[in-house]
């Protein structure tokens, strides 16, 4: 028997400190099936306390009857630990398994007390007991010994293939199978009744989109997607952007394009920053408070469906928003967005043709479009949090004014005229709140008003308002599924000088949604849902439409 060996078994004392260790701290969570690959992943979720003294432990009492052994055991070789509870749970049972685990890293513990030369003698039936454990455990410890070794390979072949070693590649591809039908195509003005038929066909689109994040501190993160997809907008047959899906695509010729570009770090603790490049999103910036529903991708089938317009202001160009708090009950959002807007001659459109990259007249960072925003978040508790939200947007004149991104009727989006040249700001006011009235049931909802005027030509103004709620049943029928229903008015003008003798919005839309998100598995998910907007653009002569959809979304 070698030296080293022979040195084992002098502190085989620790072996029996092992058994304690594994049953009792090593492992904190419930192992139902005694697999290799459970016991690893249970061993890295838990945290433990070294202690140095029995007493430590609350419900460990002297009159127990293994107190004086477990006290042996700390003074003597410090090789057990508890829950940072400073609980023992000494009655808690073990696997094979689990033994073998704290069995193992006690061995670590006594090649160290070898390696300090601190072992003691220890008595025959020490001797005895390390062997028998040694003979009983050798499967055990050999499995674990060799998984450990596998992996280490493992990890070894993963970092010399791997793409990069601060950027990972997630990813996305939506099917889509969507059709549009009703009675006429809607009408923007009630003084002109709708006579054409709502011809539509059954359409099959996708949409894929690539997102490379990269970190080089750990807390910060650069974004680069790249977007493709062939999802037309359907108000094209329509006649109203109310219909339009929350994923439709511009281009929509499946040609791959990079339309998002942004850093975020952390300024300090408390101070988030986020620095956009290109098409930035308030609602990808900060909280839009609909959970279930915000995402494009796996949230509402509609464009509106998905959050308040307000969070549509700045859209598509460039700047920075910081959040003091993230993390915090309250926090508090600032951003200032310079956005882009498209230009469309002699029928071809160049995409984002002005904003913050053209140097010429009203363009640039600080002279072309642009939104300053603020919002006040509240969140006391998981189950309810709530918003006060402002943006001051101002357009330049260089395209048509459009408030809220093609949200909502026509006239709401461009009440002082659909031409180029008219100059103009807008005031948004909006409050959003949502609140779960249990894990598995949330309320959400939002409500709106804007005030706009011109700055250039005749003086005109208008007022619109907006409101929204939504219903997630979640776990509706299997666990990860959600049952969903959204109501709400989109974007209406109800009052300024640009409504006197206006034939438009003298009636009210309504918005209703119902979706059923069905999980397949973590990376699939498969959406059924149906789109009615009672009485499009806000006119009540109009007929009401109905768009049906199936959403397949992949993630990987």
């Amino acid at each position: 028997m070698t030296k080293r060996f022979w040195n084992l078994f002098k502190v085989s004392p620790v072996v029996l400190a092992a058994a304690f260790f594994a049953a009792n701290s090593a492992l904190a969570a419930e192992v139902n099936e005694t697999n290799v690959s459970q016991l690893s992943e249970a061993q890295d979720a838990n945290n433990i306390d070294q202690v140095t003294s029995v007493s430590q432990f609350s419900d460990v009492q002297p009159t127990d009857w293994a107190f004086q052994a477990l006290q042996s055991l700390v003074e003597r070789y410090g090789c057990i630990a508890g829950y940072p509870n400073s609980t023992y749970r000494g009655n808690r049972a073990l696997t094979r398994y689990e033994f073998a685990a704290g069995l193992n890293a006690c061995l670590d513990r006594v090649n160290e007390l070898i390696a300090t030369a601190t072992a003691d003698l220890v008595s025959k039936q020490d001797l005895a007991t390390l062997q028998r454990l040694q003979e009983e455990y050798a499967a055990e410890l050999a499995t674990l010994r060799g998984r450990v070794d596998g992996l280490e390979a493992r990890t070894s072949e993963l970092e010399a293939h791997q793409f990069s070693t601060t950027t990972k590649l997630v990813g996305e591809a939506i099917f889509n199978v969507s059709d549009a039908f009703g009675g006429n195509r809607a009408s923007t003005s009630s003084a002109v009744p709708s006579t054409n038929k709502l011809n539509s066909n059954t359409t099959f689109s996708d949409r894929v989109r690539l997102n490379l994040y990269s970190s080089f501190t750990g807390t910060d993160q650069l974004q680069i997607r790249l977007t493709a997809g062939n999802t037309i907008s359907n108000s094209g047959v329509t006649g109203t952007n109310m219909t339009r899906l929350g994923y439709d695509t511009n281009p929509s010729d499946n040609s791959v394009s990079i339309d998002k570009i942004n850093y975020a770090f952390n300024l300090k603790d408390a101070v988030r920053v986020k620095v956009d490049v290109s098409n930035s999103e308030l609602y990808e910036n900060v909280d839009v408070f609909n959970p279930d529903f915000r995402s494009s991708s796996t949230g509402a089938i509609s464009r509106y469906g998905r959050f308040s317009p307000i969070y549509r202001q700045g859209q598509n160009g460039a700047g920075l928003t910081v959040t003091l708090n993230p993390k915090g009950p309250i926090s508090l959002s600032g951003a200032y967005l310079a956005q882009s807007s498209n230009q469309t001659a002699n029928g071809i459109t160049t995409i984002n043709a002005f904003g913050a990259n053209n140097p010429g007249a009203n363009n640039g960072l600080f002279n072309g479009d642009s939104t300053i925003f603020g919002q006040l978040s509240f969140k006391p508790n998981k189950a309810f949090n709530i918003g006060l939200t402002y943006a001051h947007t101002y357009l330049a004149g260089n395209a048509a004014n459009n408030f809220f991104q093609s949200t909502g009727s026509a006239f709401a989006n461009s009440p002082f005229g659909t031409g180029a040249g008219i100059r103009a700001e807008s005031s948004n006011y909006g409050v959003e709140a949502t609140f779960q009235f249990s894990p598995k049931l949330a309320l959400s909802g939002w409500g709106g008003y804007t005030t706009a005027s011109t700055l250039s030509g005749p003086s005109q103004n208008a007022e619109v308002w907006y409101y929204g709620a939504t219903l997630a049943l979640r776990d509706f029928g299997k666990e990860g599924n959600v049952l969903g229903v959204i109501f709400g008015q989109a974007p209406k003008v109800t009052g300024g000088s640009v409504t006197t003798n206006s034939p438009f919005d003298t009636g009210t839309s309504y918005h209703l949604e119902g979706l059923y998100k069905y999980k397949v598995s973590d990376n699939i998910q498969v959406t059924p849902g149906l789109l009615v907007i009672f009485n499009p653009e806000n006119n009540n002569n109009n007929d009401t439409e109905y768009v049906g959809t199936l959403r397949t979304t992949f993630t990987f």
